[in-house]
């Protein structure tokens, strides 16, 4: 939901990974397609020139807010340029925590962005089984058995973390704890309104091409 745009806006281009709104319903809000405000107009006008459609927790949420709210968003994807994970980890990071919460717009964005920067999405199709992948190093087993057990129990262990810090820095330990906390922005902001996914990686395989970075983007 960047500023919401872009580089939350994104998703793969496989059929097993093409997620439909339509399957949750309509949003409990009714989307606002000519925002008020003059940020927000031009947003808007970007994301459609870009995917030939608004993004829905642009038109759902943002619309309805003030700009510093869509700013922030936006801040949050622009902050995981600052990390000091590999880009490769982050991006399982959040999807599993996606995955976890169930947010579909987040699962599939993440998706998308994922074959754009990565060529596919080999990685988040074995996430579920991240514990035997060889896909998977020693060290993201152990960042993603504590962010599992972050995310489903609100609580982690000592022997969790013990594990983890074996193979990571305080500092990127906090980059970890980072990337799950602002995904929970993402997934409970879309959760709460009964935002699906928009089918980006649909649209992808359709010829939209790769989204061009606008204000606000990760």
């Amino acid at each position: 939901m960047q500023a919401q745009v872009t580089s939350r806006l994104p998703l793969a281009n496989s059929e097993s990974t093409d997620i439909q709104r339509s399957e949750e319903g309509a949003p409990f809000l009714a989307p606002i397609e000519r925002p008020s405000g003059l940020l927000l107009k031009i947003v808007f006008f970007l994301v459609r020139r870009q995917f030939g459609k608004v993004m829905t927790p642009l038109t759902v949420f943002a619309a309805r807010m003030p700009a510093a709210f869509g700013s922030f968003y936006g801040k949050v994807g622009q902050l995981d340029k600052k990390l000091r994970l590999p880009a490769r980890t982050a991006a399982v990071i959040r999807e599993r925590v996606a995955t976890i919460n169930t947010c579909l717009f987040c699962m599939d964005a993440a998706r998308y962005y994922a074959m754009k920067q990565f060529g596919d999405t080999a990685r988040f199709d074995a996430l579920a089984e991240y514990g035997t992948s060889t896909l998977f190093t020693e060290a993201e087993r152990a960042a993603l058995d504590y962010v599992t057990e972050l995310t489903k129990d609100k609580r982690v262990t000592a022997e969790t973390f013990a594990c983890l810090k074996r193979h990571y820095s305080e500092r990127e330990i906090c980059d970890i704890v980072w990337l799950v906390a602002s995904e929970h922005i993402y997934n409970l902001t879309n959760i709460g309104l009964n935002i699906g996914s928009d089918g980006l990686c649909t649209l992808d395989a359709r010829g939209a091409g790769a989204p061009k970075a606008v204000a606000g983007s990760a």
